[in-house]
């Protein structure tokens, strides 16, 4: 009896160990068929007459690229499953020295031909000490539609909470994370 015992405890350790291997080795294959697509665009906020007014400011149209970047991945656009923004990064450009001190907050916005606005990332309360680079939360929402297309816009719209006397020119750094089939399998 002990002995039938160990064999179905054996058994059962070797049935848990490969459940194991198989999901790892699952997750390996997701990571194979997902890839970022980044997109750099820049925009100015200009000198402010006055504070806490939301100011909407908007970035010339960003070219996609979608499909030399899926092709370079091995996937095409219907090959997509999801497209996540995983990062979204303001910097200041110019003037040199200056941060993001005079913002009390900030949101921003994807738009593209047929599609509707829909905010993708924000920041609210932000710290006087907050310097020159600015890291925003960011949606879970799928944003494929908006990728796929040649182009999409973002809109901007800030509040600040001081006045400032020069324009401020910010680079927006953004990442996608594209989940996609590859091709072929």
């Amino acid at each position: 009896m002990i002995k039938t015992t160990n064999h179905y405890i054996q058994a059962w350790l070797i049935m848990i160990g490969l459940a194991g291997i198989l999901y790892s080795g699952c997750d390996k294959v997701d990571e194979l068929t997902q890839f970022d697509i980044e997109y750099t665009s820049e925009v100015t906020i200009p000198a402010s007459s006055g504070i806490d007014l939301p100011i909407n400011i908007f970035t010339p149209d960003i070219e996609t690229n979608s499909e030399q970047k899926f092709q370079v991945n091995d996937t095409r656009k219907d090959k997509v499953e999801e497209i996540n923004l995983k990062t979204l990064k303001l910097s200041v450009l110019m003037p040199e020295g200056e941060d993001f001190s005079f913002l009390k907050s900030i949101e921003i916005y994807i738009n593209a031909d047929g599609l509707s606005e829909s905010l993708i990332a924000w920041k609210e309360d932000i710290p006087d000490d907050v310097g020159d680079e600015l890291s925003l939360n960011t949606t879970d929402e799928d944003l494929k539609e908006y990728i796929k297309k040649n182009e999409f816009n973002l809109r901007m719209k800030t509040v600040t909470d001081e006045f400032i006397d020069q324009d401020h020119d910010i680079e927006i750094y953004s990442v996608f994370r594209v989940d996609a089939e590859v091709l072929g399998q």
